[in-house]
C-alpha cells in the first residue's frame, strides 16, 4: 500500500481548516490522489451524527451515547470512504480521527481510556494512521480564535477547564506515540506553522 492515512488533531482555534487546506494542495501539487474527509463526518449518516452532536440545542446527549455516536459514524466513514481509498493507494487526509474520542470524550468528558480502546479495535481492527499531526496551543489562545468565528457548537460551550483536559490528553498521547505524532506549534505566526508542516510533509514524501 502506497497511499499514506494522515489525520490533523487539535483543540478549537488551533487551525486546522487553513492548515488542512494548506496539507491538500502541497500534497495534489506533489502528484498524490488525495482523499479530503472529517471526523464525526465525511458520510451522509456520518454528517447527520455530526449535526446532532454539534448541535447546541442538544445539551443533553448522554457521554455514552456521545462516545457511541463518534464511533457509529466513524464505521461507516472507514467502510464507506476511508478504507476503499487506502486501497487504491490514496492519501487520506482526516480532519480529526479516533485521537479526538481520546482526548475529548476521555480526557474531556471522563470515559476511560479502556473503554475507548475496546471500541476502537472492534469498529477499526488494526488500522491506524501513519502519521498524526497535532496543533498544538495554550487553550486560552485557542478558545479566543475560536470565538472569533462564529456562534459556538455544542463543544465549543463547554468550559475551560474541559479543553485544558482535552489538551492535556493529546499531548499525553503525543508523548507516548512519538513514531506516529508530529508536534506543530500553532501559536506561532501562520507562515511559521505552515513551514513545520511543510517539513513534516516533505519527510513523508521522500519516505
Amino acid at each position: 500500500m502506497s497511499g499514506k492515512f494522515i489525520t490533523i488533531e487539535g483543540i478549537e482555534g488551533v487551525g486546522k481548516t487553513t492548515n488542512i487546506n494548506f496539507i491538500e494542495q502541497y500534497l495534489r501539487q506533489a502528484g498524490k490522489d488525495i482523499l479530503l474527509t472529517r471526523e464525526p463526518g465525511g458520510t451522509v449518516i456520518g454528517e447527520k451524527i455530526r449535526a446532532l452532536l454539534l448541535d447546541a440545542k442538544q445539551a443533553h446527549i448522554e457521554d455514552d451515547a456521545e462516545l457511541l455516536m463518534m464511533f457509529a459514524a466513524r464505521a461507516q466513514h472507514l467502510a464507506e470512504l476511508i478504507k476503499p481509498a487506502l486501497e487504491e493507494n490514496k492519501w487520506v487526509i482526516c480532519d480529526r480521527f479516533t485521537d479526538a474520542t481520546y482526548a475529548y470524550q476521555g480526557g474531556g468528558r471522563g470515559i476511560a481510556f479502556e473503554r475507548i480502546a475496546q471500541l476502537e479495535q472492534w469498529v477499526q481492527g488494526e488500522l491506524r494512521p501513519d502519521v498524526t499531526l497535532l496543533l498544538d496551543l495554550p487553550v486560552q489562545q485557542g478558545l479566543e480564535r475560536a470565538g472569533q468565528r462564529s456562534e459556538p457548537d455544542r463543544f465549543e460551550r463547554e468550559k475551560t477547564e474541559f479543553f485544558e483536559r482535552v489538551r492535556r490528553a493529546y499531548l499525553d498521547m503525543a508523548r507516548a506515540e512519538p513514531q506516529r505524532y508530529r508536534m506543530i506549534d500553532a501559536s506561532v505566526a501562520l507562515t511559521e506553522v505552515q513551514a513545520q508542516v511543510q517539513t513534516i510533509l516533505d519527510e513523508l514524501l521522500a519516505a
